[in-house]
C-alpha cells in the first residue's frame, strides 16, 4: 500500500495558500484535520504483498469528496489529477497523476467485502471527539427518508418480461455456446431489446396473453437451466436466481397429462412486500407507500447530535434499509451502534414513527438512554369521533384479569398474545351475550356478532402510554420536543448536496455504503461551516405563504 502522509508535500503549501480562495473548504479540511484518514484503518482490506497500491487513505477522502461536490467516479478522478486543491488535501505531489477512476469501484467493493462500510464516517467522528468536536451524553436526533432505488419503476407485465430478458442477457454473457444452440429463434425478436421499447397490447385480453407466453418462456429456461445435462454452474448465476423467485412470486402453474397451464397470482396469494422483488437488476430494492408518496428502493435513517453547547450537529449514525421496514425496528440498532462508537446520548429524539411503550420503558433502564417521542393518540372509533365509549371509560382489573364497562357489566375473555407489529399486547372481549341486550351498545360498538372488545399493552405499558398522552399536549414537553425539528434539515442537506434521495448504486449494502460516504461529506460542510463562522441559513417561505402568514 501507498502512504498518505500528514505532512503537506514540499512546494505545495505555500503554491496552495495563495492559488486558494478563502471559502476553500478543502484546505481547512487539511490545514485543521491533517490526512484524516490512516492507510493503517483499511490494512484488512489490503494485500500486504506485491507492488504497493494507490493510498487506501487517500481513496477514502477521495470518495467522501465525491460526495461533498457531488461528483462522478470519472469526475473525482480528474479532480485529482487536475486540481490543486484536492493534491493539497490528499497530500500529494504536485506532479502525481492520480490514478484511474475505476480504482474507486474497486475500494468500495473491498469495503463492502471486508466489512467496513461504517469505517469511514467512524474514524472522522473518531477524529472529532478527540478535537472536542462531538461527544456522548447530551442530545440526539433521527428521523428517516426514502431512497430510490437506480432502476426504473416497471409495471407488473413490463416487471416480468423485463426479468425475464435480463436473465437471457446475462447468460448469452456467461455461456453464449449453450443458449445458442438451445434458444428458440423467435426469443432474439421477443427479448432482444428492453420490453418497455415496444408499445405493449391495450387490451386487458391481449396483455393477458403476452404474459402468460412469458410465463411459458421463463419455466421452459429455467427447466433448462436445471437439466442434467446443463452445466451446474449456470445456476449459480444470480439472474437465474432472480428470474426463478419471481415466477414463483408473480405465476401459479399446474401441469396435468403433460399440458400446462399458467397465469397470474392473485393479489391475495402475492407474497408480503418485504419479500416481493421489485425489479430484476436490484432484488434487494422494495416496493413501499407511506403518506401518498410511493416508491422503489430502500429507507434511510439520520442521527445526529443536536446538544448546541459549543458544538455543531454532526451526522454520527445513519442506517439503511428495505423500504417496507418499519422505523421502530431500527432504533435498538442506533442506540447499540451510537453505544459503541462511544458517542451514546442522554436523550434521543424521535418522531411517533419510532415510539412505542415497550422503547419508552425499556431504553431508560437497559441503555440510559431517554426517549423523548410522542405516542399515537388512542384511534378507535369512539375515542376518535367522541360519540361512545374510548378505553378510558372501561375500568381494567389487572389482577383479576378482566375489565369493567360503563354499565357495569365484566369481560369474559382476556388473551395476552402480540400485536401486528411483533409488540406484546392483551385483547379483552365481553361476551355477545352480555352485549347484545345492552341499551347503550350503539355508543360501545358497532359489530352485530361480538361483543366489544378492548385491546392493550402489558399493564406498565398501558400506564406509561396514557402518562405520555396527557404529557405531549403540555407546553414544556412541546418546548422539549421541539429541537426533533432541525433533523428535517438535515435530510434536506443530505438530498441536496449528497443527493441522497437517489442510490448511486446497487443493492442494499452498496446503497448503505453510498450513505456512510454522503454523511461523512454532510459533516465536513457542517465542520467548514462552523470553524468559519457561517451562519445557518434561514427556512425560505414563498411569498404566497407569507402572504398567508401574514393575513
Amino acid at each position: 500500500m501507498g502512504s498518505a502522509s500528514g505532512n503537506v508535500p514540499e512546494g505545495t503549501s505555500a503554491v496552495a495558500h495563495a492559488a486558494f480562495p478563502k471559502g476553500c473548504l478543502a484546505m481547512r479540511i487539511r490545514d485543521r484535520l491533517g490526512s484524516v484518514f490512516s492507510n493503517e484503518e483499511f490494512r484488512e482490506a489490503f494485500g500486504d504483498r506485491g507492488r504497493p497500491g494507490i493510498s487506501p487513505g487517500q481513496l477514502a477522502l477521495v470518495s467522501v469528496l465525491q460526495f461533498v461536490e457531488n461528483l462522478t467516479d470519472r469526475q473525482a478522478a480528474h479532480a485529482v489529477r487536475a486540481r490543486i486543491d484536492v493534491k493539497y488535501l490528499l497530500g500529494m505531489e504536485l506532479t502525481d497523476p492520480g490514478f484511474d477512476f475505476t480504482v474507486l469501484t474497486g475500494f468500495r467493493q473491498r469495503l463492502l467485502d471486508n466489512g467496513l462500510q461504517e469505517r469511514v464516517l467512524d474514524l472522522l467522528l473518531e477524529r472529532l471527539a478527540d478535537e472536542g468536536l462531538v461527544s456522548a451524553g447530551g442530545r440526539q436526533r433521527t428521523d428517516s427518508t426514502h431512497v430510490l432505488a437506480a432502476v426504473r419503476r416497471l409495471n407488473r407485465l413490463e416487471f416480468v418480461g423485463e426479468t425475464l430478458r435480463a436473465c437471457l442477457e446475462a447468460l448469452s454473457a456467461a455461456h453464449a455456446r449453450w443458449l445458442a444452440n438451445w434458444m428458440d429463434p423467435v426469443w432474439q425478436e421477443r427479448y432482444g431489446a428492453r420490453i418497455d421499447a415496444y408499445r405493449l397490447p391495450s387490451k386487458q385480453s391481449e396483455r393477458d396473453r403476452l404474459a402468460r407466453q412469458i410465463a411459458v418462456d421463463g419455466y421452459r429456461l429455467l427447466e433448462a437451466v436445471h437439466a442434467s445435462t446443463t452445466p451446474a454452474w449456470l445456476r449459480e448465476i444470480p439472474a437465474v436466481a432472480v428470474l426463478r423467485t419471481v415466477w414463483i412470486q408473480q405465476f401459479t402453474r399446474s401441469v396435468t397429462d403433460g399440458s400446462q397451464e399458467v397465469d397470474w397470482r392473485g393479489k391475495d396469494d402475492l407474497p408480503r412486500g418485504r419479500a416481493l422483488i421489485a425489479s430484476p437488476y436490484d432484488p434487494e430494492a422494495r416496493y413501499s407507500h407511506k403518506r401518498g408518496s410511493a416508491w422503489t428502493g430502500y429507507k434511510v435513517h439520520v442521527s445526529e447530535n443536536c446538544t448546541g453547547s459549543g458544538q455543531p450537529h454532526l451526522i454520527t449514525h445513519v442506517v439503511t434499509t428495505d423500504a417496507t421496514a418499519n422505523d421502530a425496528t431500527a432504533v435498538e440498532g442506533v442506540h447499540d451502534a451510537l453505544t459503541t462508537k462511544g458517542l451514546k446520548p442522554a436523550e434521543h429524539l424521535l418522531d411517533s414513527g419510532y415510539s412505542s411503550a415497550e422503547l419508552l420503558l425499556t431504553a431508560p433502564i437497559e441503555r440510559g438512554i431517554r426517549v423523548i417521542a410522542p405516542v399515537r393518540p388512542n384511534s378507535t372509533p369512539q375515542q376518535v369521533g367522541a360519540t361512545g365509549f374510548g378505553k378510558s371509560a372501561f375500568t381494567i382489573n389487572w389482577q383479576s384479569r378482566t375489565a369493567n364497562c360503563p354499565s357495569g357489566q365484566t369481560s369474559r375473555y382476556w388473551t395476552a398474545g402480540l400485536d401486528n407489529n411483533g409488540r406484546d399486547a392483551i385483547r379483552i372481549r365481553f361476551a355477545t351475550a352480555t352485549c347484545s341486550p345492552c341499551s347503550v351498545r350503539d355508543q360501545c360498538t358497532r359489530s352485530t356478532r361480538y361483543g366489544r372488545q378492548l385491546t392493550v399493552r402489558p399493564r406498565e405499558q398501558d400506564a406509561l402510554l396514557e402518562r405520555v398522552r396527557a404529557e405531549q399536549s403540555t407546553e414544556a414537553w412541546k418546548e422539549r420536543y421541539a429541537g426533533r425539528a432541525g433533523v428535517e434539515g438535515t435530510i434536506h442537506q443530505a438530498v441536496a448536496v449528497g443527493g441522497m434521495r437517489r442510490t448511486r448504486y446497487r443493492g442494499l449494502g452498496k446503497t448503505h455504503l453510498g450513505h456512510v460516504l454522503t454523511a461523512a461529506a454532510i459533516n465536513m460542510i457542517r465542520l467548514d461551516a462552523w470553524w468559519t463562522g457561517t451562519p445557518l441559513a434561514q427556512t425560505r417561505t414563498s411569498r404566497l405563504a407569507a402572504l398567508e402568514l401574514a393575513i
